[in-house]
């Protein structure tokens, strides 16, 4: 079988790790770019939904979503109808950087897929959406509880 998940892997830290670097003169720590953005993207999402998005523990978006709303990037509001339930929007100073997030995001996705053809590009997106989907449900049942049996 050939390794798809090492060049996957490999792709994905080097991104982060430039987008880290970039996003660091915002006084965005390790990861919350993206927290930011899917909240830019989807405002009024619940925490829990959030989590779900980006594929991490409800903990660990807890801490992000925390550190964002300390730092004026986010702020939390009751729902309308349970006030137990808080919705994530972004702030004023969150607005003002999402874009340019997305647009590294725009920039990074060009500079990967750059000497494909449209063929291929399309493909690859297929494929992956693909595997996406593959992961993803093993990582619902994961999450469930459930043993993977190898």
């Amino acid at each position: 079988m050939v390794d798809i998940l090492r060049p996957i892997g490999v792709i994905a830290r080097a991104l982060d790790s430039i987008a880290n670097v970039e996003f660091k003169q915002f006084d965005l720590s390790k990861g919350q770019y993206l927290y930011l953005v899917r909240i830019y993207e989807h405002p009024g999402i619940i925490q829990e939904r959030l989590a779900e998005m980006i594929k991490v523990d409800r903990t660990t978006a807890a801490r992000a979503i925390q550190k964002l709303e300390k730092n004026g990037f986010i702020r939390k509001q009751s729902d309308n109808v349970n006030k137990k339930i808080r919705r994530l929007f972004v702030s004023p100073k969150g607005k003002e950087i999402a874009p340019m997030i997305q647009k590294e995001n725009q920039y990074s996705n060009q500079v990967a897929v750059q000497g494909l053809s449209e063929l291929e590009n399309k493909q690859l997106a297929e494929l992956l959406k693909k595997v996406s989907y593959h992961v993803n449900a093993d990582w619902d049942k994961v999450k469930k509880g459930q043993q993977r049996i190898y």
